[in-house]
């Protein structure tokens, strides 16, 4: 089956590959059929659809995702739409949305969503009903360059989740928060599944935690600062995250009675009381060090630095390595750096 993502605009790399992690999260496999920017084609096993359900709500900078009916060109959209045969899956009420994406075209949207509803009722008689409202099935629409794309919506990412969580939100509050959307993405470029363990050793005000634990995570927090971590225990308990850690600690030292599954996190930087006045280079060093011991060998982390933080001079010396890595501007004196990294296998010849 073919299925689209209608992607975030947001940033260039981050969408498709959190995408990526996702589904490698939770084994269905994939292949890119196509790439237009803003929206992402993918084949994907039938057998694959209703976990793809469930994991496809975990994803932060994907808008919809829908299952293809109609993959064809714009001016044949209406002649495949009178051919397709609605009367198999189309067995109560429904609504048909349009959306352009790419270049400008001429084309109007409401318009064009009246004649496809048309086609459609024409075709079924009295069996299903158009419902603008609250319909049982979500017919999507987009164009995009010459192509037209049709099918069933399967995910709708709920925008406010994101805007309800928004660090001002929490009971809890310090400057410089991560926003929820980046704290999903980060949590999914590591890979983990309900059930998993993630790691976040510069916990901060929970932020990272608290999504790792509304996809199923169990979280583990700790800051050097006794201020944060009572503060994210409150946080998470504001959100309901129940299985969790949270407890003081240096993240240069840190020791766990087991491995962690994935870790993520946005270390503080420069000389500042977050950071007990290290300076950041050797805060992050002494971390890697640590960290190295505490994930299982086949985890990802996911790090947040800024721009001139050298992260490859960093990482020598460690068993980590960098796989992926998108840079986000957040405003002109700044870029983070999103890096996701895994460990080096060492095989020894005998």
């Amino acid at each position: 089956m073919e299925i689209a993502f209608i992607l975030s605009l947001e940033h260039p790399t981050l969408p498709k590959a959190e995408i990526k992690a996702v589904l490698k999260a939770e084994d269905i496999s994939f292949t890119i059929k196509k790439d237009f920017g803003g929206l992402l084609i993918l084949e994907i096993p039938q057998t694959y659809l209703e976990i793809l359900k469930t994991a496809g709500k975990r994803l932060s900078l994907t808008h919809e995702v829908f299952q293809i009916y109609i993959n064809t060109d714009k001016s044949h959209l209406k002649m495949e739409v009178e051919k397709y045969p609605w009367n198999k899956m189309l067995l109560s009420d429904y609504a048909v949305r349009v959306k352009k994406m790419g270049l400008k075209s001429d084309i109007n949207t409401l318009e064009l969503e009246k004649e496809i509803g048309g086609l459609i009722k024409d075709k079924l008689g009295y069996k299903a009903k158009i419902n603008l409202e609250n319909p049982d099935k979500f017919l999507r629409t987009v164009l995009i360059n010459n192509f037209a794309f049709m099918g069933l919506r399967i995910v709708k990412i709920s925008k406010k989740h994101f805007f309800e969580k928004k660090p001002h939100k929490r009971p809890f509050f310090y400057p410089g928060s991560m926003s929820p959307k980046l704290a999903r993405c980060m949590v999914n470029l590591t890979q983990i599944k309900s059930g998993d363990r993630l790691l976040d050793p510069f916990c901060g005000t929970g932020g990272i935690l608290i999504e790792a634990g509304i996809i199923g995570a169990r979280v583990v927090g700790t800051d050097i600062d006794p201020k944060m971590v009572k503060g994210t225990i409150e946080n998470l308990q504001h959100c309901d995250i129940n299985d969790y850690e949270v407890f003081k600690s240096d993240a240069r030292k840190l020791k766990l009675p087991y491995k962690v599954d994935g870790i993520a996190t946005d270390p503080p930087y420069g000389i500042s009381a977050s950071t007990r006045g290290s300076d950041s280079s050797k805060l992050y060093e002494g971390a890697l060090l640590s960290l190295e011991h505490l994930i299982k060998d086949e985890g990802l982390m996911c790090l947040a630095t800024p721009h001139y933080m050298d992260i490859n001079n960093i990482l020598k010396g460690t068993k980590f390595e960098i796989i992926e890595q998108h840079h986000i501007r957040m405003h002109k004196s700044l870029t983070r750096v999103i890096s996701v990294l895994k460990k080096k296998i060492i095989v020894i010849n005998s």
